[in-house]
């Protein structure tokens, strides 16, 4: 009898043992977080101060739902960062499933931002209510990115609950292996989403 699981329901631990997913720490595995990084124009600057005043006063009336997360913060990340002009395409609330082989499991969710170029999956974006830790979302979007259909190329992901970012990269080829960025955060002086924003327009060039 074949049992279906909810992605969202599914922990590291069951990724390691059904996939045998390993993290790798090393840092060459993922330098694009941190390696050189596009310049933000002060312009963007300015527009990313304005989505973290905006992020910081819903905050003060919650419960901010992920559809509030994507529309004041996601939203402005993507357009800046170049994910809605050519080659990349969007797709939300895309459906998968994964079938184990050998075991009467399927894995099913909704992924919640899919970028996409010519039918190659690039970028997968797990929006979370702002409550909500990464931690809880990280396995998710994981299993999102291992049902990647075109495994021959890495595969990015990113989670947020508006306040936190976090940056995943999975490669698929002999073994699924991962690695995280370190968590940006609004809850610092500084306003991270210039680094998040700075992130996304290197993936943006690395994947076109």
């Amino acid at each position: 009898m074949i049992q279906f699981i909810q992605a969202q329901n599914i922990g590291l631990a069951y990724l390691e043992e059904r996939f045998g997913l390993q993290q790798v720490e090393a840092e060459d595995f993922f330098p694009e977080w941190f390696g050189t990084l596009p310049e933000i124009a002060d312009l963007e600057k300015q527009y990313l101060d304005r989505v973290k005043a905006n992020f910081l006063r819903l905050v003060k009336r919650p419960p901010i739902l992920e559809n509030a997360v994507k529309m004041v913060v996601l939203s402005p990340l993507l357009d800046l960062a170049g994910f809605y002009d050519e080659p990349f395409l969007i797709g939300t609330e895309e459906s998968i499933e994964i079938a184990l082989e050998d075991e009467d499991e399927i894995i099913r969710g909704r992924i919640d931002v899919l970028v996409i170029q010519e039918q190659l999956w690039l970028l997968i974006i797990e929006s979370k209510r702002a409550s909500f830790s990464l931690l809880e979302a990280i396995p998710q979007a994981l299993a999102y990115m291992l049902a990647n259909p075109h495994p021959a190329k890495p595969m990015f992901g990113l989670v947020t609950n508006g306040e936190d970012f976090q940056f995943i990269k999975l490669i698929k080829q002999d073994k699924p292996e991962y690695a995280l960025s370190d968590k940006l955060t609004l809850s610092r002086r500084e306003n991270e989403l210039y680094k998040v924003l700075s992130i996304l327009k290197k993936l943006s060039q690395i994947l076109s």
